[in-house]
Order: C-alpha cells, then sequence, then structure tokens
C-alpha cells in the first residue's frame, strides 16, 4: 500500500436535508483540497459498508473500519442560529484502522466530529507533521441528540504534539477561554472567523490576517478546507526554508477558504493554481 501525502481521520457525515442527505465531514473536504492543492490524500473513517461515496473522492483512497452506521447530522436553523441533532452514531477509530504503512506519511490531520478519535492516535505518527480540528472534542449531546458545547477534557494530552490547532469561533463557545490556555501547549494556534479571516498565535505574536472578500453561497466545510490549505502550505514553507512560517500558511489558507464557499458543498474548493494566481496578482498590488 503505497504512503499517501496527506492524511485525514474522522468518521465520514450523512447531513440529512430536505429529500435525502448530503455526504460531509471534515475528512471529505479536507481530503478532496488536499487533493485540488496537489497532494495524494487518503483518508481513514467509519462508516456502514453499504455507504455509497461521490465521485469527487474518486481520486482519494479511502480505508472505511466497517460500522452499523454512519455518523448522521441534523441541522436546524432558528433566526440564523444553528441547532445541531445527531441521529445516528459510526463506531470509533481505532489504531488499527490506520494501515501500518500509512503510519509514515508526512501530513496528519486529525478531524474528529463526534469524540470518534482517541487523542492518543496522534502516537501513531512520530515522524508526521500533524495538525487537528478539534470540534469534535468539544461537542457532547443528550438522549435526543441535541448537540451542545463544553470543554475538551484530552486537550493537554493532544498539543503538545500538534505542529497546528486550528479552532473556529464556534467550536469554543462552551468554553471561550481555552485559547489562552491552548497557546502554551502548541507550536502554532489559529482561531478561524469565516468571512472576518483568521488569527494566528505563534511563538509570542498574535496576528491576524484578512480574508479575500467572497461571494458567500455555501460556508458548510471551510474551516476544513483553510485546515487542510494551511497543514500544506505549513509544510512547504518548512520544507523550502528549514522553518515552519504560519503566517504564510494563514494567508494561503485564508484565500482557499474564501474560494470554497463560492459554489455549494466541495464543487467550489479551488485548484493550487487558481489560488496561487490571486496571491501572485495581490503581490503585485
Amino acid at each position: 500500500m503505497a504512503i499517501p501525502d496527506y492524511l485525514v481521520i474522522g468518521t465520514i457525515t450523512k447531513d440529512l436535508i430536505s429529500g435525502g442527505f448530503t455526504l460531509g465531514g471534515t475528512v471529505t473536504y479536507a481530503a478532496v483540497t488536499a487533493s485540488k492543492l496537489g497532494k495524494r490524500a487518503a483518508i481513514v473513517t467509519s462508516a456502514e459498508a453499504d455507504l455509497v461515496l461521490p465521485d469527487t473522492l474518486a481520486d482519494v483512497e479511502i480505508v472505511c473500519a466497517p460500522s452499523q452506521a454512519t455518523t448522521t447530522f441534523r441541522n436546524i436553523y432558528v433566526d440564523g442560529v444553528r441547532e445541531q441533532y445527531i441521529s445516528a452514531l459510526a463506531d470509533p477509530i481505532g489504531p488499527d484502522a490506520v494501515p501500518t504503512e500509512w503510519r509514515q506519511v508526512p501530513l496528519v490531520h486529525l478531524g474528529p466530529l463526534v469524540g470518534e478519535i482517541d487523542e492518543s492516535l496522534v502516537d501513531l505518527f512520530l515522524n508526521s507533521r500533524a495538525i487537528a480540528t478539534a470540534q469534535g472534542w468539544f461537542r457532547t449531546w443528550d438522549e435526543t441528540g441535541h448537540v451542545s458545547l463544553g470543554e475538551w477534557a484530552g486537550a493537554e494530552r493532544l498539543l503538545p504534539h500538534l505542529a497546528a490547532l486550528i479552532l473556529g469561533e464556534e467550536d469554543i463557545c462552551g468554553d471561550p477561554w481555552c485559547i489562552e490556555r491552548y497557546v502554551s501547549s502548541t507550536r502554532t494556534v489559529v482561531l478561524t472567523h469565516g468571512a472576518h479571516g483568521a488569527t494566528v498565535y505563534h511563538a509570542g505574536q498574535v496576528r491576524h490576517f484578512p480574508t479575500r472578500p467572497a461571494r458567500e453561497a455555501d460556508l458548510t466545510g471551510a474551516g476544513d478546507v483553510f485546515a487542510s490549505a494551511f497543514l500544506v502550505r505549513l509544510d512547504e514553507t518548512a520544507q523550502s526554508s528549514g522553518v515552519e512560517d504560519p503566517w504564510e500558511a494563514a494567508r494561503f489558507a485564508n484565500a482557499v477558504a474564501s474560494f470554497s464557499v463560492e459554489g455549494q458543498g466541495i464543487s467550489a474548493i479551488p485548484s493550487r493554481e487558481q489560488v496561487d494566481e490571486y496571491l501572485n496578482q495581490m503581490d503585485r498590488t
């Protein structure tokens, strides 16, 4: 089994819509982004065996641990605020799900949605550059499936092993002071603000990066697109100069994510050429 360039781990999801469902989850958006940016992307996930995957994942190698169900979300919007419900849960993803050869992958993205990954999974990738999008470790739910946000109990177990932790404003609603705690344990923390860009905490400095103005059509998955692009560019800066440059990675990831929201689902995730053309143009102005 060939070693991919970029591995993302987490549950693929069914997102219920009128008349059916769409497939989503961090793994979907992040893997497609990495592939669009020129990486050989792969996914380790957990889902029911008969789940039909979209053609858009045809270039992504997928290892799916068999489960009796696929994690399923139902989103209800009240006055523009999302109320989220879990209708079904896939089995957790353990170390045995990760092929031995893939444990040497250069880039790893841990992307839990419902706590399906234990933080100790990072120990499989001692020679990899790893990031995490931690939304699934903040989530809890009641007997009706209604999702709420709280503290991330296992953060300190994972943070020292990460090149970057990527968080969205919504993720930390249940623990609004967590950024102050996390920055002392992680090389880089990034807090994304949607259309308002991203704030990067690194080496005692805090910098805000505005994003490219976008014609927003669908914001779903934008944070996962950002994270994937951030890891790709962070690794490139380290390969070229020997030092990770999170400032450049954030600038690049902002551009990628801004293009991605201009279409439905994964349809507008841009190519590398499209992003480079835009950034080169910005550099000339």
